[in-house]
């Protein structure tokens, strides 16, 4: 199964962000790819806390970053996140932070799905609407949002 499209949400770096040498601080990134995850998954039509609602967690069991060029306070970035793998009970996502198109920072993200009470749980069984979402974007529909 191919990637899916690459989606892009855009924020603005806030001062609170940065550290003392004036970038942004890297812990900041993972949160940025959090907020690319659920985005994604959003612009699909499930809201992440209705997810949670329906009581499947996805926990990170993995995550990669690597730098390239720092953040600044005010720039505006896109956090662009795409589905690299998908199985009943994994997903593995790759992010990207770009700066007016450069390239920032590329990294991954690994979880799994489970119940509320930490057990692998298949979203084809457990979220079936969900299941399909999902599917349907690794067909490559191309929302408004997405990038080729």
């Amino acid at each position: 199964m191919s990637p899916s499209p690459w989606f892009e949400h855009t924020i603005r770096v806030r001062y609170q962000e940065t550290d003392r040498m004036g970038v942004v601080y890297h812990t900041n990134y993972l949160n940025w790819f959090e907020i690319g995850r659920t985005e994604l998954i959003r612009s699909l039509g499930m809201p992440y806390s209705r997810i949670e609602e329906d009581g499947l967690l996805l926990p990170l069991i993995d995550a990669h970053m690597q730098f390239k060029l720092p953040a600044k306070y005010d720039d505006l970035i896109s956090i662009r996140t795409r589905m690299e793998q998908f199985t009943h009970v994994r997903l593995h996502f790759e992010s990207e932070i770009r700066r007016d198109g450069e390239l920032l920072v590329s990294g991954s993200t690994k979880h799994v799905w489970v119940n509320r009470d930490w057990k692998p749980a298949r979203i084809d069984k457990k979220a079936p609407e969900l299941y399909a979402l999902l599917l349907k974007q690794f067909e490559n529909e191309n929302p408004e949002n997405y990038i080729s």
